[in-house]
């Protein structure tokens, strides 16, 4: 279990198993969506590397559908995949042991973009297997660290934009498993290891149920906590732990100059400074589990003056916005 998390990831002992899955959801709506599964994976296709970025084994597995045994359109167009090819696959816990198994015990998953260790630990919890993989999850997001690296603005562009840009050779076509475990592999294994190493993310589908386990995360740039679980979001809020902040630099407590309210994008901010760092911008979004408890997620980023004023202007709209509706609300009754 991860506590406390602030040290480095270790460089030499491990293997990466780079893992990319393909998932089928209701071809008839979400209204006949499982809500326990919303997306069922259909294939499995993943690429070890070894601590230089060398390949070493590969893993690849198309999974007979337990819930959604008819494909949805935009699923079967976009991987080629067909019944009849799933028919033909071998059920989600079989391939699930033998990958887990194939994995081995030191190992770091790499993934493109932050979906796939959630969608297989969900898929893990509806069979029953969630014992098998322990969570919150370490691993590298090659999106992140792709957009990090070069230099680019967004954090979303896809894994065949990082192929076209790095100028690699097309393989195979996308969207199948073990093609984009591939394309992601070989970007990846250009990679500093040291550098990739200071920018591991945490999955927390698997969170944090007590003040004990709570995660901490410290980064170059900013922080990130996961905080134990709460009945409610008012409690959680209400929470000190959650409400502090203390400079990620330092480590010494930054006086709030605006305190914490509920902005943009349904997650709260706030605006602290550090006598010696300086504008911490801190943000809080609140996590929703499967149970219908909550926790949740704060990050602290150092900011310019410039910054420091966006959250004053942003907390000021949001209140002319607030009055503005209470003005309309109260013309409407009278």
């Amino acid at each position: 279990m991860i506590r406390n998390v602030t040290e480095r990831v270790r460089q030499l002992v491990m293997e990466y198993v780079v893992v990319d899955f393909e998932w089928n959801q209701s071809p008839y709506g979400k209204n006949a969506s499982n809500k326990r599964l919303p997306f069922e994976i259909i294939e499995i296709g993943a690429v070890k590397l070894d601590e230089e970025g060398r390949e070493i084994d590969r893993f690849s597995e198309v999974i007979k559908p337990k819930v959604y045994r008819k494909m949805h359109h935009v699923t079967k167009n976009l991987t080629g995949i067909t019944e009849k090819d799933l028919n033909r696959g071998t059920v989600f816990p079989k391939v699930l042991v033998d990958f887990m198994l194939w994995c081995g015990e030191d190992y770091m998953f790499c993934t493109w973009g932050n979906l796939d260790l959630l969608e297989l630990q969900r898929n893990m919890k509806f069979h029953h297997l969630e014992d098998l993989l322990v969570g919150p999850i370490k691993y590298y997001n090659v999106q992140k660290l792709f957009c990090r690296f070069y230099n680019h603005e967004s954090s979303a562009v896809s894994l065949e934009y990082a192929v076209d840009f790095l100028k690699l050779r097309h393989k195979g076509e996308f969207h199948r498993a073990i093609n984009d475990a591939e394309y992601t592999a070989e970007i990846f294994a250009a990679m500093d290891k040291k550098e990739v190493a200071k920018w591991y993310t945490v999955d927390y589908y698997q969170n944090p149920k007590s003040r004990k386990q709570e995660i901490k995360l410290v980064y170059e740039d900013y922080s990130k906590y996961i905080s134990k679980e709460f009945e409610s979001k008012e409690a959680a809020m209400s929470d000190r732990e959650v409400r502090t902040t203390r400079c990620y630099r330092c480590g010494k407590p930054a006086l709030k100059r605006i305190r914490w309210f509920s902005g943009k994008n349904r997650a709260y901010y706030c605006l602290a400074e550090c006598a010696e760092h300086g504008y911490i911008r801190g943000k809080i979004r609140l996590k929703k589990t499967d149970e219908d408890r909550f926790f949740v997620v704060k990050t602290l980023r150092q900011i310019d003056a410039a910054g420091a004023t966006g959250i004053a202007d942003m907390k000021e709209e949001l209140r002319q916005k607030r009055q503005e509706k209470r003005h309309r609300e109260g013309t409407h009754e009278g």
